[in-house]
């Protein structure tokens, strides 16, 4: 039986993936990440000493290896993201294991902003799929495909866990990728590469294909192997967000602004588009042009520079520029001050009209408020329902206005330009994500 919802290319792409596990409480998301660990040797002998001596005999906890803060141990849950790493013969892989619980989804987010691929965890055994009806799937498990489709994680894997722990593996493999699919194709989320069935706990299908006649389909790890990582738009105008600016000692002198002068090098990762020497280029808020005069990476001059990368850019005249603002193409920046977007709400204080709020667009901060909201998505049956607040962990469509202009871009674009964060200016918590829809 074929594994696969939606085919994707498979290309060759040896670059690093960066993917997070996502899905609900105690679905085997450390656990799993610890068996890829530990099956490709990615752990450190006095590592494993610790977690045997831990075990006392019994079998080893794999969960303990991202588990790493005291109360996660002492909870038994993931509080805080954790980051691993570990490589294959292919390819090397940056791992994020998002909290499960509802009240840490504002981590998950994080998490997902930056992922290639997002791998939700299905736990078999908290879902009832022997009664012949549809499977109902976890409100978590939804919340978070949900999440990483608006986030435009690029591909995302199905992993249908705890098989081992039924008596009917291919039976309940097969009711639960049927209510995936069905939730997919309702939810309209067509980056599902994949839905796997594994045993985290065991080890079955995690590194190894699984040895049975109702699958025939990849092992995780082969899948990831295969999967691309996330391509920025090269093509077309350029975009980058200024977060650094410094003095180029190296050139002082030789630019052409005259003996002693010290080049001023504005650093930040271009968000769309490329830049060479001799481009035209115009800068925001200030509107001023100027023509590129040299590229930097890595401290040496570079006869280019393209989306994903970070650069520095030295421009033919002093203009004045600090951290904040954008270099772009001559009319490439469209400024708006009231915008359209998706919001998800990650505070405990619910959002609400008419409050202020600080929004962080790339490195500048501006004062904002939400105009309307114009409704929240439910997400057990996808449907919009009329709002007047966003409580916690809701998603809801909004009109925020801006007290400046701000270069915004509809995300489904470009992450870069359509991505804001909200904070609450009381707390000082990030109180929600942004994801501009639309401007004007």
């Amino acid at each position: 039986m074929s594994a696969v919802l939606q085919p994707t290319e498979q290309v060759a792409d040896h670059r690093a993936l960066r993917f997070l596990t996502a899905g609900s409480v105690d679905d085997g998301k450390s656990t799993l990440i610890g068996r890829l660990l530990f099956d490709s040797q990615a752990i450190l002998a006095d590592q494993l000493q610790n977690l045997e001596k831990r075990a006392a005999g019994a079998p080893v906890d794999l969960s303990l290896l991202t588990d790493g803060l005291e109360a996660e141990r002492e909870q038994g849950i993931t509080i805080d993201v954790a980051y691993r790493y570990f490589a294959t013969r292919s390819r090397k892989f940056i791992i994020a294991d998002a909290p499960g619980h509802e009240q840490y989804t504002r981590n998950m987010v994080t998490a997902a902003a930056g992922s290639d691929a997002a791998v939700v965890l299905v736990d078999i055994t908290k879902i009832d799929w022997k009664s012949g009806a549809p499977v109902q799937l976890l409100p978590q498990t939804r919340r978070h495909a949900l999440l990483a489709h608006l986030l435009r994680v690029p591909s995302i894997v199905f992993a249908v866990n705890k098989l081992d722990a039924v008596d009917d593996p291919a039976r309940a493999f097969r009711a639960t990728e049927a209510a995936l699919q069905a939730f997919a194709a309702e939810a309209g989320i067509t980056t599902v590469a994949a839905t796997i069935p594994v045993s985290a706990l065991r080890g079955d299908n995690v590194t190894v294909p699984l040895d049975a006649p109702w699958y025939r389909g990849p092992s995780l790890l082969q899948l990831l192997e295969r999967l691309p990582t996330t391509q920025e738009r090269t093509e077309g105008s350029l975009l980058q967000p200024v977060q650094y600016v410094a003095r180029d000692e190296a050139e002082a002198g030789q630019s052409a602004q005259g003996a002693g002068h010290q080049p001023r090098v504005f650093w930040g990762r271009i968000a769309h588009g490329s830049v060479q020497a001799g481009d035209a280029v115009q800068v925001f808020p200030s509107g001023e042009t100027a023509v590129v005069a040299a590229v930097r990476r890595a401290g040496s001059t570079v006869a280019s520079a393209q989306a994903g990368e970070s650069a520095g850019i030295v421009l033919d005249r002093q203009l004045d520029i600090s951290r904040g603002d954008w270099i772009a193409s001559p009319g490439g920046l469209q400024p708006a001050q009231r915008f359209t977007a998706t919001l998800a709400w990650l505070d405990t204080e619910p959002a609400v009209v008419g409050r202020k709020y600080w929004v962080r667009h790339g490195n500048r901060w501006v004062q904002a408020r939400i105009g309307a909201i114009a409704h929240r998505l439910d997400i057990h049956n996808l449907q919009p329902v009329g709002a007047e607040t966003l409580q916690v962990n809701e998603i809801g469509d909004v009109t925020i206005e801006l007290q400046q202009p701000l270069p915004v871009e509809p995300y489904a674009s470009n992450r870069v330009g359509g991505a804001l964060i909200v904070v609450d200016p009381a707390s000082n918590r990030t109180s929600g994500a942004l994801l501009v829809r639309s401007a004007g």
